[in-house]
């Protein structure tokens, strides 16, 4: 029965976000500074409705993340809770980039447009590519931060899937820091049925800066990062 007072009210919360959301995109649409904001207001949401689902989210934000103007932020993405525990640490000034098909989600891909985001095919290597490019010049026009997952997918307990690389190209494109953040294992963690579900921890680690890099260092990058948010990973589960 908890389930599903749980899912009801899920979809009414989505909906009224979605809405409400599209007054605030277009009512800051003609004021630039705080258009700005949109994701982060949504995010702010989003991280309230996370007690929706019975957890208590943990945020711990390196101090030297706190100083940066403009970065490329990588998580690891695991289910559909991430919008709900992520969300904690959203900064502003930022934008995500994901997956056209999220446009056809209902409401909420009206909104996923309308706030700013980026929308890339990622199936389509050259448009992918060229998406990228395109990416990296508005972050040069606009000074905004980006907000990507490497993996790509949902990993949905398969474990840490390999990064791919734009995200990496588009931080040495730009000149821009790398900032990683971890969000705690939460497959299997969440039972609709049960009231509390534990704790989720999202860390925003120290920045990774890019500065003297070109595209030949890209790999290394993908492979620094990658290590250093494994180990903040499991120095999470180990608590």
């Amino acid at each position: 029965m908890l389930a599903i007072v749980r899912l009801v009210i899920l979809v009414v919360l989505i909906i009224l976000v979605s809405l409400g959301g599209l007054v605030m995109c277009a009512f800051l649409a003609p004021i630039p500074k705080r258009a700005r904001d949109r994701v982060y207001y949504l995010g702010r949401a989003f991280a309230y409705a996370s007690r929706l689902f019975g957890f208590t989210v943990t945020s711990v934000v390196h101090p030297k993340a706190n100083d940066v103007e403009q970065a490329v932020y990588v998580a690891n993405h695991q289910n559909n809770y991430d919008l709900f525990t992520v969300a904690h640490v959203v900064p502003r000034n930022v934008v995500t980039v994901g997956k056209s098909t999220l446009k056809w989600i209902p409401f909420f891909g009206t909104l996923y447009w309308a706030s700013g985001n980026f929308l890339i095919k990622r199936h389509d290597r050259n448009k992918a590519i060229a998406r990228i490019t395109d990416i990296v010049l508005k972050m040069r026009q606009t000074g905004l931060s980006i907000w990507m997952f490497p993996e790509g997918t949902r990993s949905r307990g398969r474990g840490w899937l390999p990064f791919k690389r734009g995200a990496f190209h588009a931080a040495i494109q730009a000149g821009v820091p790398i900032i990683p953040v971890v969000c705690s294992d939460t497959h299997g963690q969440v039972k609709l049925n049960r009231w509390h579900n534990g704790g989720v921890t999202v860390k925003v680690l120290e920045p990774i800066s890019t500065k003297g890099l070109t595209d030949h260092d890209v790999a290394e990058l993908t492979a620094r990062c990658e290590a250093l948010m494994h180990q903040a990973k499991e120095e999470s589960r180990s608590r």
